[in-house]
């Protein structure tokens, strides 16, 4: 029973993957987006009634929505369907009247439904989260500081469909000119791409770093390792430096514009709840470079907000050992874990501060006990 949790899409590749399997009205990706025809018809980009939003969270961004001239009815919403008609829990944006309204479905209806003010930029990621108690309607402008628009009883439906669920990102108009909504960025922030921005190194150089959101995994295997082999992650600071590698350079100052301008690599964790979880992050670009005199710290938290709740403090298991920072989580560790949540890692020297990776936590529960 695949949870929405799970399901990551950046649209970039120009094709309609398998997990979409049921979409309907035209559908397409191009420009890095999923195109959802808006027209007289109906179209959607849909799962498979395969997957289970019960203890999930997902999120997505809306880079278009409808216009709503010459119609009395347009739309594009974000919903997951139970199993019977008309049963449904997400997003709908009404764009005559450039409404958000946040629903959770009967027949088609819910007499409690809240609608807002639609603002394409606050609200340009929404997400939905289930607990096992509430359902919380969430609006992003960047899809990493959160404001909770709704809060409510999570439907019975949720629990007992546990496998025939199906995600809707759909779009419909009665009249007017037909034109689409565009959708991006489901479950990650990263578009696998290189973004280009320039980063001037020291005063010792006049090289120039392009810094892109990057995080390579690779979990080599030999004959004998089986399970004791710990993924390897090639963490760049967020970026790729060439030439020269600069961080050594300057590994003991605490003034390093270049490095702190750096944006930080989009890696998900994800962690097998009660079984001993490894991972290491190298700098790879210098095979000089050392974070010694460098601390490390991290988390893993309900929400980036403030409000968020403290999940698991994973600083007391990171270790660094010279160019790798080492995350060693024991099985009664991870047993302790019963939410999903995001996480960040930080590393400093005197006052500089910099994000090297940040993303989801993702908590696969344990079934042997």
């Amino acid at each position: 029973m695949p949870s929405l949790s799970d399901l990551v899409d950046n649209f970039n590749d120009g094709t309609i993957g398998p997990d979409w399997g049921n979409s309907y009205g035209g559908v397409s990706e191009s420009g890095g987006v999923a195109h959802v025809p808006c027209t007289t018809g109906f179209a959607g980009l849909q799962t498979a009634y395969a997957w289970t939003f019960a203890g999930s969270s997902f999120f997505v961004k809306i880079t278009s929505v409808p216009d709503g001239t010459g119609a009395t009815e347009a739309y594009c919403g974000v919903l997951v369907n139970g199993d019977g008609a008309g049963t449904r829990i997400g997003f709908t944006i009404k764009a005559v009247g450039d409404l958000l309204r946040m629903q959770s479905d009967s027949g088609y209806f819910d007499p409690d439904a809240v609608e807002i003010a639609h603002d394409p930029v606050a609200h340009a990621f929404l997400r939905l989260h289930e607990d096992g108690t509430n359902v919380y309607w969430d609006t992003s402008p960047d899809g990493s500081t959160w404001t909770n628009r709704r809060t409510a009883t999570s439907p019975a439906w949720i629990a007992a469909a546990v496998d025939t669920c199906a995600l809707d990102l759909s779009a419909h108009r009665d009249a007017g000119t037909p034109d689409d909504a565009q959708y991006d960025l489901f479950n990650t922030l990263s578009n696998g791409d290189v973004i280009p921005a320039a980063a001037t190194l020291s005063a010792q150089t006049s090289l120039t770093a392009t810094p892109s959101a990057a995080a390579h995994a690779t979990a080599p295997l030999s004959a004998t390792s089986t399970l004791s082999a710990p993924t390897a992650l090639s963490a760049r600071a967020g970026a790729l430096l060439t030439g020269q590698a600069t961080l050594t350079a300057d590994a003991t100052d605490t003034d390093l514009p270049e490095v702190a301008s750096l944006t930080a690599g989009d890696w998900d964790l994800y962690i097998e709840q009660g079984s001993t979880f490894v991972q290491t992050y190298t700098v790879v670009d210098d095979p000089d470079f050392t974070w010694v005199g460098w601390g490390a710290r991290a988390q893993i938290r309900s929400a980036p907000a403030d409000s968020g709740e403290l999940l698991l403090d994973l600083t007391p298991h990171l270790a660094i050992i010279g160019a790798a920072i080492r995350l060693a989580l024991p099985a009664t560790v991870t047993q302790t874990l019963t939410r999903n949540g995001v996480w960040d890692l930080e590393v400093y020297q005197g006052g500089t501060v910099v994000r090297l990776l940040n993303g989801r936590a993702v908590v696969s529960p344990e079934v042997t006990r």
